[in-house]
């Protein structure tokens, strides 16, 4: 992940400041929006296991009590990143100028949705369901808009003032948003007016299908062009790999939805049109991603006998690998295979495991401030490839 080395003035004035203002100033200085990515990958696992095909004792409290977290984890990483704003605004520019930090703006977008998702899915059961749709409606409503901006911004951004060397998985952020969107938009659908608002509301998020599956149609050819031209990525940032599984996973996950909600919302042979399509595209996407994964995953172990150490690039190995647990989750309801139920038992294991190895390594480099730490105060690791910037 890019950073920026801050002016000499900068350095002075942080050594020179001790007062519990300042060094609080000091510690959201470097806090960029890929740390988002932890609280998109603590919800999946929420969500991913609340419809789990398995019945485990305990499962769904344990999945409540970490959306809990999620929850948690997105308001205080809101509140920090909010004064990352206001304080280090220059930094904050910075950002949005570096084509390797600029695209993980998607990421605010997925962790309001995943969050707000996750109340309807699970949290209603600690909340209420009132309370749920309460939440649900205000972060699907500000997440899907600030996708669609990420989703026009980023790219503008890339094509304007960026000067890119090299395609990076990163790049499928911003535009995987508004896929989250058309996945989670369904849930709300049985809460409004029948009718107009229902049928609107179901038909704008397969529109966002469409936004999102054609914008990575145009990337993913970009990015595996670079891995055959370019040779593998960093160690750092091979993990970022695991990011095209993002899009599979969570279109397969959106087209099953539309199957279950589109009974009773729209005219029958539109239903059992969106019936039939959950399972002819779900399946060979999932057949592609599991393919997908099985390359990145030689990736990554490549990688790790060559030094990789932990990095935040560790979360690309949580929410999408989430995403495909419930799109299988998906497929198993709606073809019966008990091969996609095991298929989501096995990727749902995998994740817990990445999310416990990333959750850990993060609390402690966060505890530690290594993680919140700018350029030159932490030992350098391995020299991530960045793009120039103007």
């Amino acid at each position: 992940m890019a950073s920026h080395v801050p002016s000499l003035p900068a350095l002075r004035a942080g050594a020179g400041a001790t007062t519990p203002g300042a060094r609080a100033a000091r510690s959201v200085r470097h806090l960029g929006p890929n740390w988002y990515a932890s609280v998109m990958g603590t919800a999946i696992v929420a969500n991913a296991g609340a419809a789990l095909p398995a019945d485990v004792p305990g499962l769904r409290t344990a999945c409540a009590a970490v959306w809990v977290l999620s929850l948690a984890m997105l308001l205080a990483l809101v509140a920090a990143r909010a004064a990352h704003w206001a304080r280090h605004r220059d930094q904050a520019r910075a950002h949005l100028m570096d084509p390797a930090m600029a695209p993980f703006y998607g990421c605010l977008s997925m962790a309001l949705l995943a969050v707000g998702g996750g109340a309807m899915i699970v949290g209603r059961d600690w909340i209420g369901l009132p309370a749920a749709v309460a939440l649900d409606t205000v972060l699907f409503t500000a997440g899907t808009v600030i996708g669609l901006v990420a989703a026009v911004a980023v790219p503008y951004l890339m094509v304007v003032h960026h000067r890119i060397e090299g395609a990076s998985p990163v790049w499928l952020l911003p535009v995987v948003a508004p896929m989250v969107s058309a996945a989670l938009g369904p849930l709300l659908v049985p809460h409004l007016p029948a009718g107009q608002a229902q049928q609107t509301l179901l038909i704008g998020c397969y529109a966002l299908f469409g936004v999102s599956l054609l914008a990575t149609l145009v990337m993913l050819p970009l990015v595996f062009g670079r891995l055959v031209t370019g040779g593998p990525l960093p160690l750092a940032l091979t993990p970022t790999l695991f990011l095209v599984l993002g899009p599979l996973g969570q279109s397969t996950t959106a087209a099953n939805k539309f199957a279950d909600t589109a009974a009773g919302v729209l005219p029958a042979p539109y239903a059992h049109g969106f019936a039939a399509f959950a399972v002819l595209y779900g399946v060979p996407v999932m057949g592609f991603a599991l393919l997908w994964l099985a390359l990145a995953g030689a990736m990554v172990l490549r990688a790790r006998r060559r030094g990789m150490g932990f990095a935040m690039t560790f979360w690309a190995f949580t929410f999408p690998v989430g995403t495909c647990v419930t799109g299988a989750e998906g497929l198993a309801r709606h073809t019966g295979l008990d091969v996609f139920r095991w298929l989501a038992i096995g990727l749902y294991a995998f994740l817990v495991a990445a999310w416990l190895v990333a959750g850990f390594h993060t609390a402690r480099g966060l505890f530690s401030g290594a993680l919140l730490a700018g350029p030159g105060q932490v030992p350098a690791g391995p020299r991530p490839v960045t793009a120039r910037t103007r």
